[in-house]
């Protein structure tokens, strides 16, 4: 596969790439980075060749990587599913996901952080749920543990809970407290949590009519 570089022509469908022709035939593509690295005439030795591809596949997995940061924070475990669905080998993974560590673009203590805060304000889990939620994305538990030390249930259940009150303050309490449970146990909340909300909420607001 050795041979003289005859052409680099960037790819009409992505301008950040160029295809490189070795004796006037298509042989590889690579990114406008590594194409400027080289020259017409030069000639490349299967090695070179090798490492070239190599390189070029580490960059793609690196650039994927980041492009897939730029909707939220990613788990390392996350990130390394996403990009072995892209059929890049495990070597080009694990390169990309050291590098957007060593940039500070992935980090589970950071994205722990950042899943837990988001809940809490848009959507109130208990901390079993969490919990649950955090290991999916492939989390340790000491990661785990650290994120969830200095969470309220009680608070973080009254806030979730709030929004459904209305609607159920014409149910005798009985009903009253088992949706206030059922939801809060849908939620990640333990039974016990839930039982304490449901009777103060219960007992804080004039839920009967005269």
């Amino acid at each position: 596969m050795s041979g003289t570089i005859t052409r680099l022509e960037v790819q009409k469908k992505n301008k950040e790439r160029v295809n490189v022709y070795l004796d006037d035939e298509y042989a590889f593509g690579v990114s406008m980075t590594l194409a400027l690295t080289l020259i017409r005439g030069q000639w490349l030795s299967d090695e070179e060749i090798a490492g070239l591809k190599q390189q070029d596949e580490y960059d793609r997995a690196y650039n994927l990587g980041v492009r897939f940061l730029g909707h939220r924070p990613r788990s390392v475990a996350e990130m390394e599913r996403h990009l072995g669905k892209k059929e890049f080998s495990a070597a080009a993974i694990a390169f990309a996901v050291e590098k957007l560590r060593a940039r500070g673009y992935l980090d589970d203590q950071d994205f722990a952080r950042f899943w837990v805060d988001n809940r809490m304000r848009f959507r109130p889990r208990g901390v079993y749920g969490l919990r649950y939620e955090l290991r999916q994305k492939g989390l340790d538990d000491e990661v785990i543990d650290q994120a969830l030390a200095d969470i309220d249930e009680e608070a973080a259940a009254w806030t979730a809970v709030q929004p459904k009150l209305t609607a159920w303050r014409k149910l005798e309490r009985r009903q009253f407290e088992n949706k206030v449970v059922g939801f809060l146990n849908r939620r990640g909340f333990n039974y016990e949590t839930a039982r304490t909300i449901a009777a103060q909420a219960w007992e804080g607001e004039d839920w009967v009519e005269d």
